[in-house]
């Protein structure tokens, strides 16, 4: 390694660590013992067993892929004020964020509209595209659904800017709604996995097992203080899948026995390499193509990839790795894509061939 890369890992390390773990989220559930909580931190099956050590070999034996900054404002059309019953349409904005209009309702995912996934705005992954929408070509926004606290999933500007001007219900994983409460959201409900939320008589939001933590910090005493969370969302079209972020793991194949086959699955691609490093937390494309046919999806989409520079693949990995993964797997291309920032996408109910627009 160079010089300058030595110098380059232990600035990102130092800028990590000062702007970390000083933006602590303050997270923490109260509650009783169960299999994924000890009374005081929330846990997965399997252990996570990297630590300070792994994350110091990353910084200096990182080869990062090619990434191309280009922030211009893509053309697409405002989407509908809303759907009508029965129908699904899905656009992906950006990273995670998703808007779900489905049986006359507007969701958004994990939404992110700022510059930076950081506390900060000199400091931390940049946004390598423009949100696929404008914050104001949104519709009214009637429910957000966050999986979890890191900053790329838990935007603090955005949840005000939207508690602002839509109102909308947060739906969080446990230990999540006292701090955003706290932070201005008036109407904040958490989840554990297993446990539902009725949006209305015809949608219902599901809590879900993932494979991740939390922490918006570097301290030890706040890890995992707070739960991480994938999604299904009921409708009588059928049930659509968010998977949050999250590594491979037989949650996939239990959510597919609970609730599938699935109307839609919304599935991580990017942030998966080094592999001795993200296994554990993020999907590869060829998992999350082994996801898709766990959960019995009709048709799945690609999230999480494109946007921000979080792992060393490329900004154009995510996308060719899930093409080959499919090929190799005998899906048909328009089964699993990845998508266009800010293109309108309609799903159709599941009992018949999904078509997109």
């Amino acid at each position: 390694m160079t010089d300058a890369r030595l110098a380059a890992g232990l600035c990102v390390v130092a800028m990590l660590l000062a702007a970390l773990t000083a933006c602590a989220s303050g997270a923490r559930h109260v509650g009783p013992v169960s299999d994924h909580f000890d009374g005081e931190r929330f846990h997965n099956e399997a252990p996570f067993d990297l630590g300070w050590r792994d994350l110091w070999r990353y910084y200096r034996e990182r080869e990062p892929g090619v990434w191309t900054r280009d922030l211009t404002p893509p053309n697409h059309p405002d989407p509908v004020a809303r759907v009508g019953a029965g129908e699904l349409q899905v656009t992906v904005i950006n990273h995670a964020t998703v808007l779900i209009q489905i049986d006359g309702l507007n969701l958004l995912t994990d939404p992110i509209w700022s510059a930076r996934a950081s506390p900060f705005q000199r400091f931390g992954p940049q946004r390598y595209v423009a949100p696929g929408l404008a914050f104001a070509q949104l519709p009214p926004i009637d429910a957000v659904l966050i999986s979890h606290d890191h900053f790329d999933h838990l935007d603090l500007p955005t949840l005000r800017r939207l508690e602002a001007e839509h109102q909308p219900r947060f739906i969080v994983g446990l230990g999540e709604d006292a701090w955003l409460r706290d932070e201005g959201l008036r109407d904040v409900v958490a989840l554990d996995w297993g446990q539902a939320h009725a949006l209305n008589e015809r949608v219902s939001v599901h809590g879900q097992r993932a494979q991740h933590w939390t922490g918006r910090g570097f301290g030890a005493w706040q890890r995992n203080r707070s739960l991480w969370m994938a999604y299904v969302i009921t409708a009588p079209g059928g049930p659509v899948y968010f998977a949050g972020d999250t590594g491979y793991g037989p949650h996939f194949a239990a959510s597919g026995a609970a609730f599938g086959p699935f109307r839609l699955a919304l599935l991580p691609i990017g942030a998966y390499k080094p592999r001795w490093l993200t296994a554990y937390q993020h999907t590869s494309p060829d998992e999350a193509v082994q996801a898709h046919r766990d959960l019995g999806a009709a048709r799945s989409i690609a999230v999480h990839f494109g946007t921000f520079a979080l792992a060393e693949e490329g900004q154009h990995e995510p996308v060719h790795d899930l093409s080959v993964a499919r090929s190799a797997a005998g899906l048909p291309d328009d089964v699993f894509i990845a998508p266009t920032f800010g293109q309108r996408y309609a799903i159709a109910a599941r009992r018949s061939a999904p078509e997109l627009e």
